[in-house]
């Protein structure tokens, strides 16, 4: 046997035991002659005390011994000189007596530090060698994390009886959205393969087949590219589907989930123990963001009216193309002109002219270079609805909808994060309802879908009688976790008429429906029952409880910001024998 116990393992119960342990040399000192060191696997870190007059021998091979050797020590356990103890340590009671010592594998120095005080490598040397990187404690936490995440998850779809598929991960290229990752067929030359975007077809497949309540931790393939929040070509979503369920349904086994997620996997709590909900619509008016951050205040206040006939230049022009004015107020903090300038440049690069605003001084009042072009009634209004106190700071987006509620939304998170408003230890969900069911182009006047093409519109076939498409509802929703979306879904359209016309409001005929989702349409015509479902973002969910920046962090062996594997050398050049085999040609390329 190897070894007998894991580090963690020892205690004062095993004083005077013969035990073997087996893993990495985290670190050794030498203390006038006598060795001490560390010995660390997964479970913690135990001390070894090689003394000469113990065992020579032992004290020999102990000098030779290095970071990250692999050893195997037999020794007998004893107390620890009281002087001696460190209660960082859950061994801290006890130490070692070698009595054997054997090398099984020698290390090179390693690329960077393991020690969990030591600076962070670049992320690019830590991915190119994940192998040595896994072996640090937040590295090590996020896998043992990720692990009780999935048992917790599997154990609570399948208590509350949904059966779990696993669907084809070899299936048919379709239009749902983002690009698909090809598979050329070698059986079938000249057609490929594509990795499936999100088990979508197949989850209402089982729905006609029968299974009412279906799950699967799924895989899902998206050739996108990557973000601190989105990781490159894979991730994973908890997959349901139900049978003869409504919205509400819906929602009630999502709510129930995550309620017992959290408090099962996580030390933080449900904000004010509430799932808020509000119309797309209210999400974009009042926030800018269809996933808006709700653990803290700002909410946006509409001026457009108040400056009908301003004089000042930039809210009268904006007046008089349509455009809105919308503000938010910063309550009782302090900003100096650097502040100002900072958060100025946060709001260009969000594509904004410059960022007007109000400071309400406690010793001169209101200060800012735009005051002067106001008029007395139109401060008196604008001050009645935003209700400024002495410390407050007021900001203004004034453009177009669209461009002016963005501006804002990252001028409001920016100041989200310079004064810490958000309660870390608060997790905030809003359920995100009534999307439209089709948003067009500007530019080429092209309608598409806003969203999940299978969506059940609001009012059914009958919705799409009216004259203007973009007015029409999807009974979709998504839940939204602190400025994150962290969960898709809807009600299905199972109607094969109300599906061909949702596809030929977006120019695609009747035909290419049946040649794009032939199973689809075809099963349809069996008997369908009414089904809906949700997907959560498994991976981004994980990185809101764990607390990490990069979503990233949460993978065993994720792919790099630029969508690399870097300890694979993924993707790589391929011998031009398999791409023979494929009937492939390589058109010439500059890297």
């Amino acid at each position: 046997m190897l070894r007998t116990h894991t580090c963690n393992e020892l205690t004062k119960t095993q004083i005077g035991q013969q035990v073997t342990l087996a893993w990495w040399v985290s670190n050794r000192r030498d203390h006038g002659g006598i060795i001490f060191i560390d010995l660390r696997d997964r479970y913690g870190l135990t001390q070894i005390v090689f003394d000469p007059e113990d065992d020579k021998t032992a004290w020999e091979e102990a000098n030779t011994l290095r970071s990250e050797f692999v050893i195997q020590a037999t020794w007998i356990v004893r107390a620890r000189p009281e002087w001696q103890e460190n209660k960082n340590l859950k061994s801290w009671e006890i130490e070692i007596i070698i009595k054997n010592l054997i090398i099984l594998s020698r290390s090179k120095t390693p690329p960077f530090e393991l020690d969990e005080y030591a600076e962070v490598a670049n992320e690019e040397i830590r991915y190119k060698h994940r192998y040595i990187d896994l072996r640090r404690k937040a590295v090590l936490d996020n896998v043992m994390y990720r692990s009780k995440f999935l048992n917790f998850t599997r154990n609570w779809f399948a208590h509350h009886e949904f059966l779990e598929v696993q669907t084809p991960l070899f299936t048919v290229s379709s239009p749902e959205g983002a690009r698909d990752y090809l598979i050329p067929s070698r059986v079938n030359p000249g057609k490929f393969y594509a990795l499936p975007q999100a088990p979508q077809q197949y989850k209402q497949l089982l729905m006609v087949g029968g299974i009412d309540k279906y799950f699967q931790i799924a895989p899902c393939f998206r050739d996108e590219d990557p973000r601190a929040d989105r990781h490159a070509c894979e991730f994973y979503q908890i997959d349901c589907e139900m049978s003869f369920v409504d919205e509400e349904d819906v929602f009630g086994v999502v709510e129930s989930y995550i309620r017992e997620a959290v408090k099962e996997l996580s030390d933080k709590t449900v904000f004010e123990d509430t799932f808020f909900r509000m119309s797309h619509e209210e999400a974009l008016e009042n926030y800018g963001s269809d996933k808006p951050d709700l653990r803290f205040g700002m909410k946006f206040v509409d001026l457009t009216d108040i400056f009908a006939e301003s004089a000042f230049g930039v809210f009268k022009s904006v007046y008089d193309t349509g455009g809105v004015i919308k503000a938010i107020k910063l309550e009782n903090q302090s900003m100096s002109r650097k502040d100002i300038d900072e958060l100025t440049q946060v709001a260009i690069r969000a594509w904004a002219k410059g960022l007007a605003y109000i400071i309400y001084d406690k010793e001169e009042g209101p200060k800012s270079p735009i005051l002067k072009f106001f008029s007395e009634a139109e401060t008196k209004e604008m001050e009645a609805r935003l209700e400024p106190k002495t410390g407050d700071i007021i900001f203004f987006s004034a453009s177009d909808f669209e461009k002016a509620v963005s501006i804002l939304s990252v001028v409001r998170l920016a100041l989200r994060d310079k004064f810490n408003l958000a309660d870390q230890k608060k997790l905030a969900f809003c359920w995100i309802i009534d999307f439209p069911m089709f948003e067009q182009d500007l530019a080429t006047g092209k309608i598409d879908f806003c969203h999940n093409p299978f969506s059940m519109p609001r009012g059914w076939l009958e919705a799409f009688e009216r004259e203007d498409y973009l007015t029409i509802k999807a009974n979709q929703y998504d839940l939204s976790c602190n400025g994150f979306e962290i969960l898709s879904g809807s009600i299905r359209n199972y109607d094969v008429a109300s599906l061909v016309k949702a596809f030929e409001v977006v120019g695609r005929s009747a035909e290419e429906v049946k040649t794009k989702f032939g199973a689809m349409y075809e099963a349809f015509q069996y008997g369908v029952p009414p089904h809906g479902g949700f997907a959560i973002g498994m991976d981004r969910w994980m990185m809101i409880l764990k607390d990490e920046d990069n979503i990233r962090e949460v993978y065993a062996f994720p792919k790099s910001g630029r969508a690399q594997d870097m300890m694979m050398g993924a993707p790589s050049l391929v011998d031009k024998e398999q791409l023979d085999e494929l009937f492939i040609d390589i058109k010439p390329f500059d890297l």
